[in-house]
Parts: structure tokens; sequence; C-alpha cells
């Protein structure tokens, strides 16, 4: 949890960015996530230093044993004054990054595979383009003082310090992107529950908002706070950590990312670093292209137990460089539909998604878009579909959109619907918070879908289900696959929800006549009365 003053040291910091200059938020945020990387590698060799002085044990130098190579360290140039320090950063340390991205076992002692630089994982390949863009030496300083004063040894605070610069991206909608809402990306991993032993996708990462989350809410739910202690780096360990036996899982082999903006890969590999995660593997790819079958053969089809994705909802593909694949099942030009087509095969058999999408991929009558509900309810189970409001996604885009639930394989006896009418924001452009229950519905939806999951997992009865979730005048509700594939698969919440109309009585029109008829006399008695005084 972020304090008062560390928001108003970032804000502050934020706005010598813009009166420096520097007015795109994107690359504000890469700017000092470039600062953050330098003293997270610095860091880590204080560390193994330190360990290496207590067992004696020789161990891979992140930086090389050399006078110049020392100075590229964090705590070597952080002092420097501001001519000085931008040219030692433009001319060595950012250069020397890309080096970190080419790790070879001959150059300068930065060691081979196995290495101190080679368990960077991808970030140290996305870093191999970084480049100072800070021209106004005093906000370089401001921001090397700044950068240096996080508290970046305490592992349950960096995460949300990333997390709190990427909401100003959510602030200000840059080049035609915006961020899922957090409040909505939490609701999501909620519903779907992963698992510690899990391996989860997101084929459109972005910066990376649902993987983060994921492992956000994996620290939440498999760890108790009691017997809390921290180790001397400033680290925090439970007593009761369930997610021990899993470390190496998640380091290395639970998180995917897939995206083709090499700045949103390199802000996905810190985001995931600074929550803990050094070794997601956030990679470079189209996953509608066909370059995917070739890339990542294995990823592509039956690999991943859980999906989470906010996929691209505008645009139209060039159907040759389509993985051909993904076209066998929905042939059809548009992102969203074939989104939802790659992650369905992406899945492996049993494995589950949510996966927001526009509300035309719920109604719409074209052939591409029944054939791809049917393939869902048919070849698939359907499990939810939550209608969220319009304003969601506010003020980038006005467009209304649902969440879908699906596990991969069997058939669909029956979808849970849920009608979000608010999502504890305001849904004008201002997305100011609001106060009370009545202004956010995610609770109730999640509390909703636990209680039929509980129901269906249970085996209840079709008629414990109906006496349940039977009432479709209610937020939640459920309708019987049959009488959607009735409806020509239509999975529009309006379509089956009842509304129930209040009865108004209203007066005879010749009572109302003659009351203002009343009125009309008291005025003319009064204003008659009035010219008497002039």
């Amino acid at each position: 949890m972020l304090t008062g003053k560390l928001r108003n040291d970032i804000d502050k910091l934020w706005e010598k960015f813009w009166t420096g200059g520097i007015t795109n938020p994107l690359t504000v945020i890469e700017q000092i996530s470039y600062l953050m990387f330098a003293r997270m590698l610095d860091m880590q060799e204080d560390v193994a230093e330190r360990k290496a002085k207590r067992t004696g044990k020789a161990f891979d130098r992140l930086f090389p044993d050399t006078p110049e190579g020392q100075l590229l360290r964090w705590k070597n140039f952080r002092n420097m004054s501001g001519k000085e320090l931008h040219k030692h950063l433009k001319q060595e340390v950012y250069p020397w990054f890309a080096r970190i991205g080419q790790v070879s076992e001959t150059e300068d002692g930065l060691g081979g595979e196995g290495s101190a630089l080679a368990a960077l994982g991808h970030i140290g390949e996305y870093m191999q383009d970084a480049d100072l863009e800070i021209k106004n030496e005093s906000v370089l300083v401001s921001a090397v003082e700044m950068v240096d004063a996080l508290p970046l040894t305490q592992s349950d605070v960096k995460g949300d310090i990333y997390e709190y610069l990427l909401s100003k991206l959510t602030t200000a909608g840059i080049n035609g992107q915006f961020r899922t809402p957090r409040h909505i990306i939490d609701a999501m991993v909620e519903l779907i529950d992963p698992q510690p032993a899990d391996v989860i996708c997101d084929p459109a990462c972005g910066t990376a908002g649902f993987l983060a989350r994921t492992m956000e809410y994996l620290n939440r739910s498999h760890s108790s706070e009691a017997g809390i202690f921290h180790d001397e780096d400033g680290n925090p360990h439970y007593t009761g950590d369930l997610l021990e036996p899993y470390r190496e899982h998640i380091n290395k082999h639970m998180f995917w990312g897939f995206d083709f903006d090499t700045t949103m890969l390199r802000v996905s590999s810190m985001n995931m670093m600074l929550h803990g995660v050094n070794g997601a593997n956030i990679l470079y790819q189209d996953c509608l292209s066909k370059s995917i079958k070739e890339n990542y053969p294995q990823q592509e089809q039956d690999f991943f137990d859980v999906v989470l994705a906010n996929p691209p909802f505008k645009g139209s593909l060039d159907e040759t460089n389509t993985n051909p694949d993904v076209l066998a099942l929905v042939k059809t030009k548009k992102t969203e539909l074939l989104f939802v087509a790659h992650i369905l095969r992406s899945l492996k058999l049993g494995g589950r998604a949510a996966v927001i999408v526009p509300d035309g991929v719920l109604f719409g009558s074209s052939k591409a878009h029944q054939q791809l509900r049917q393939e869902l309810l048919e070849n698939n189970q359907l499990e939810g579909v939550v209608s969220l409001p319009s304003g969601v996604f506010k003020p980038y885009a006005g467009v209304s959109t649902a969440i879908l639930i699906f596990t991969k394989g069997g058939s669909t006896e029956r979808v849970w619907f849920y009608d979000l009418q608010a999502d504890g924001y305001s849904l004008d452009d201002k997305r100011t918070p609001l106060k009370g229950e009545d202004g956010n519905d995610l609770p109730d939806a999640i509390a909703q879908w636990h209680t039929y999951r509980r129901l269906v997992e249970g085996n209840s009865s079709a008629n414990a289900i109906n006496a349940a979730f039977g009432d479709k005048t209610q937020k939640a509700f459920v309708v019987s696959a049959a009488d959607i594939a009735a409806n020509k698969f239509d999975l529009s919440i309006n379509r089956y929800k009842d509304v129930v109309y209040q009865q108004e009585e209203y007066e005879d029109p010749k009572v109302i006549l003659q009351r203002l008829k009343g009125l009309e006399r008291e005025i003319m008695a009064d204003l008659e009365e009035l010219e008497g005084m002039l």
C-alpha cells in the first residue's frame, strides 16, 4: 500500500517530466523503468556480494569486476552532477543495457547461460534499445534522486509503485491505447480463481495488468500474514506461505504474455519483475499471425490452464497472414472474434478463460458471429456472461462490453448471466469513485458467481439451480442452452432478462385541467393586486 508521501513524490516527479518537455506518459514510465532497472541490478549485486562474503563462495557477477565496470553500478553514478550523469547514462550505462540483452560467454565477464545476467530473463532482451530521452539535466537528477528513494527493497510495495505509475496511463490515454481498469481485472481474476500450479496467459498483454494482478491475488489467497518477518534486504516472508513449493514454477513457467509492441513488452517485463516474477515469459508475437505456429508451436494449442484477456476490439486482419487454424474455427477478419477463437485453441482441455468482448460479439448477426457463439455453446462450456456498463472504458471508449467466462471442452447446459449496472465509479468521462454499496455491483457479482459455481460443482439438481437463479428479473439468473440456441445463439442479456414494469396511476385530465385553471386565477389575482399598488 502506497503512503500519501510516496504518491506525492511520484506525482511531483511526473510533473517535472511534463514541464521538462516529456509529455507522453508511456515515455515517462519507460524512462523511469530504465532507472529502476539500473538500481535493481545494483541491489541484486549487493545481495550476491553479501551472500558470498558470508559463505565464502564465488558468484556470477552482473557487473564486470573492473573500475569501468563498477562505474556502471547505480551506487557509483547516482550522485554525479547533471551534465556528467547525462553523459554517463547515455554513453556507458544504456549501451551496457543493450549488451545485457545479448548475454555472451566471451565479452568482459558478462558470463554465459545460467549466469546472473541470463537469469534476468526477457527484460534484459527488451532493454536492448533503451535510450535516454531526458534532455533536461535537472529533470534527470530529480528522477535519479526519486528512484533512489523508492522502497524497492520492500517486495510488498514495489509492485504497488509500478501499478501507480501505470495508472497514469489510464488518466492520459496515449497512442489510442487504454488500460483495462484494475478493479475490473481484479474481479475477473476472482471469477476465474487461478491456482499456483496453473499456466496462465494473456495473448495481448499490454502492460501485463492481468498477469501482475494474478500474482497479487495468489499472494493474498495463499499466504498467511501471521508470523511475518523481513530478511536483511527488507523482503517479507510468511511462515504460512503456501506458495513456496511453487516458486520455481511461478518464476519461470506460470506466466505468459504476448504483444507486438516492444515498448509494452519492456513495461510488462518490468511490471512482472517488480511483482516478484523475474522469469515471466513476456514475448514478442502477434498471436493471430500464422507465424505463431512457427515461433511458439507448443503454446499455440492446448497449452494454457487459464487465459485472462482484454484483446483489441477494433480492426480487421489480412486473411493471408492470419493463423489458418483460427480461421477454421471462425472465418472472419474481425479481431475480437479471432482472439476468442485463438484463446479457445490455446487452452488445454478443461482450461478456463475470462475475456472482455464488445457487445457485438454477443448478438452480431453475421455468420462468423453466430458460428463463434455456437462453437462456445455446443463444443465448449460457456459458463457465464457478465454485462458491463457502457462507461467502464471512458473517457476513451463508450462501447458496451461483457465478460465471457468459458471452459474448453464438453458442451453447455446453461449460462449464468449477471447484469452489472455499476462498477464503483461514475460512468461519465471523469470516472469519479462512488461511495456506498449501491454504486458497485462487482462484490455482489463475484459472490453470486461463487454461489452458482458451488451449486454446479456440487452436482445440484436443475431444480435447485433454478430455485436460486431462475428469476430473470434479478441481476443474476440462468438461461438454458436450448433457449439460447433457439435465439440464434444470442447472448445479449436484454434478450432474456424480464423487466418488471410498475404501473403508474395518473389523475383524470379534467381534474388536472381544473387545477391549472385555479393556479392561473391565483396568478392573475396577484398580478392585479400588484398593478393596483403601482
